[in-house]
């Protein structure tokens, strides 16, 4: 029987840089359940889509990333672009993780691997951004560019409380951006602070999201939008409900459609997946539905 082919995508640098310690453990997980093991440690940003972009089917059985949710963005990024479909397996070693959470993709890297062995291929929605993609957010707006201006080496040490850090030094600086938005059914229109469209239980580590209405195979975005307040006083209860799960209060849209075109009277900065994306003209986004196949525990 001939043996299967992984390949093992590595960020080195990712999280607290925990790969380099654990490395070994995992591509031995990997070659006792008879895979042939390649790794290819990621040499700079983009790197990985650029690597991804040149695989077929007949290169490798699995591929499996090692990372945060930047890395594995690259990855998805490349087999969309390539329509080369090999399956996905995702070892989160990254600062927030947050695709991971809602699939139930233990934290722990050694476990991690051996839910991948041990797994089941399920189809996964990706979302696409005009030419780019996104695998669980696109957002604009407060404590979004925290993800891509918070030191690599800081969110090291700290952890998920960098991006707070970070936010909390844009918040003197944030100026709300009018926007049209258009959806399936609807079209909405204002002057807003934040916006997040996704596919994931949840954004930033702040907006969460109940499991019930959250699926990640159904099609369909969920989109929460911030409008600016008349006062500083109404700021409050905005947040409030966002932490809280009441998207029901004043000022705050939620509602989930397939489709967003995406209309701004100025360049509006945005990350996809916590990495930056700029966003100038229309900005077209749809749910491409069952995109890609991924190993769940």
């Amino acid at each position: 029987m001939e043996n299967k082919k992984l390949l093992l995508i590595v960020n080195p640098c990712s999280g607290r840089a925990k790969m380099y310690t654990e490395l070994l453990k995992v591509v031995e997980i990997f070659s006792y359940a008879d895979y042939v093991v390649s790794v290819y440690p990621t040499k700079c940003k983009g790197d990985a889509t650029e690597y991804a972009k040149k695989l077929t089917k007949d290169d490798f059985d699995l591929i499996v990333v090692c990372g945060g949710d930047g890395t594995l963005n690259e990855v998805i990024e490349g087999i969309m672009t390539s329509g080369s479909d090999i399956p996905l397996g995702y070892i989160p070693s990254g600062t927030l993780n947050e695709w991971s959470s809602g699939l139930n993709i233990s934290r722990n890297i050694e476990t991690a691997a051996k839910d991948i062995i041990n797994g089941k291929k399920t189809k996964l929605d990706i979302g696409k951004f005009n030419d780019k993609y996104f695998s669980y957010t696109a957002s604009f707006g407060a404590f979004t560019s925290a993800s891509y201006s918070a030191p690599q080496e800081i969110k090291n040490v700290l952890g998920q409380s960098a991006y707070f850090f970070e936010g909390i030094k844009s918040l003197g600086t944030i100026k709300p951006i009018h926007m049209k938005l258009t959806s399936d059914d609807s079209v909405i229109e204002g002057d807003f602070l934040f916006g997040a469209i996704s596919n994931s239980m949840s954004v930033g580590g702040i907006v969460k999201y109940d499991k019930t209405p959250v699926g990640l195979n159904d099609g369909i975005f969920e989109v929460i939008l911030i409008r600016n307040p008349d006062n500083i006083v109404k700021l409050q209860p905005l947040v409030d409900g966002i932490l809280k799960h009441e998207f029901d209060r004043e000022g705050i849209e939620f509602f989930r459609t397939q489709k967003l075109l995406i209309e701004a009277n100025e360049e509006v900065s945005w990350t996809l997946d916590g990495e930056y994306a700029k966003g100038d003209g229309p900005i077209n986004i749809e749910n491409i539905h069952s995109a890609i196949t991924f190993i769940v525990p």
